[in-house]
């Protein structure tokens, strides 16, 4: 990966986290049952992936 892959990457890795962070504050679960929202590290660590998953679709891939 390049450099600037990386940094893309990394962006949304960190905007990802602050939105699952926010999901967790503001929504979270009441109730404790849900997996991924009952627990500020679970919803934080998801956000994290699905953000570094929808930002490294927007790398352009080297030509050959």
């Amino acid at each position: 990966m390049s450099k600037k892959a990386l940094i893309i990457t990394g962006v949304g890795v960190i905007i990802g986290a602050m939105g699952g962070y926010a999901y967790y504050h503001f929504i979270g679960c009441a109730s404790g049952t849900c997996a991924i929202t009952s627990k500020p590290l679970n919803a934080t660590l998801y956000g994290g992936l699905m953000g570094g998953l929808l930002f490294n679709t927007f790398v352009p891939n080297p030509k050959k």
